[in-house]
């Protein structure tokens, strides 16, 4: 007797959607990583979301361009400028791979005034531990006067570095713990890079997590009156020298 034969369900695989340039200031992007890899690590800690790096490169750089970033993490900025034809260099305090050279943000081997394009995502205080590093700004209170000096050497660092007419870009999430005062990082380090650098622009980057995904997290936000953040800052600078007229 001839068997009946069962349906097979089709199940359709979730795919990432399209990479295309962002037009307006508010970025969203469902997913941490594009295209069928993955750039950077996913299980690392506070991970950029590499399209947000894939965006910045394809409208402030050109291919062979230098691009650095100092506070490099699982090295999602070296894998996007591999894609895109760029020379990524990046530091961290404590390396997480091979890649990612051993330094402190706040003091760069490099020389003045010798980089192309500089993106930069910096603790948001002290909420995760990063790496346990003594000297790691992730070990600093927001809310002390100890990080936002410490990130002003970043920035001065940054500056130093960066050629002349070229931009960089900060990452950065305002700080809130339960039962701790709001602190407003993004305002604060937006203060910082205007005494040194040109304002460009300001976007709005949709935050996708886990922690937004569970509901008891939404929960206690209602019980507690109080909001999750949502969104990142990624604020967009220029260094702008005017050179001095020329002596005839």
């Amino acid at each position: 007797m001839e068997q009946p034969q069962i349906e097979k369900k089709k199940f359709k695989l979730w795919k990432r959607p399209e990479l295309k340039p962002q037009t307006t200031t508010l970025w969203d992007y469902p997913s941490q990583h594009y295209g069928a890899g993955m750039q950077g690590h996913k299980d690392y800690k506070g991970a950029t979301p590499s399209y947000v790096i894939w965006n910045l490169l394809q409208r402030y750089t050109r291919e062979n361009d230098t691009v650095v970033d100092p506070m490099c993490g699982s090295g999602t900025t070296l894998d996007v400028c591999k894609d895109l034809n760029r020379k990524g260099m990046g530091f961290d305090i404590v390396p997480f791979r091979e890649d990612v050279v051993q330094g402190d943000a706040r003091h760069l081997p490099l020389k003045n005034e010798s980089v192309d394009f500089i993106f930069v995502d910096p603790p948001y205080s002290n909420h995760i531990t990063y790496s346990g590093h003594p000297k790691c700004i992730g070990e600093l209170d927001a809310r002390t006067p100890a990080y936002l000096q410490a990130m002003d050497e970043v920035i001065s660092e940054m500056f130093r570095v960066l050629k002349n007419r070229r931009y960089l870009a900060l990452y950065v999430s305002d700080s809130f713990k339960k039962g701790k005062p709001f602190v407003p990082i993004g305002f604060e380090l937006f203060g910082l890079m205007a005494k040194k650098l040109k304002p460009v622009d300001i976007i709005c980057v949709t935050r996708h997590n886990r922690t937004m995904k569970r509901n008891h997290w939404h929960t206690s936000a209602l019980e507690g009156n109080y909001f999750l953040r949502g969104f990142n800052y990624l604020f967009i600078m220029k260094k702008e020298i005017l050179e001095s007229p020329r002596k005839k």
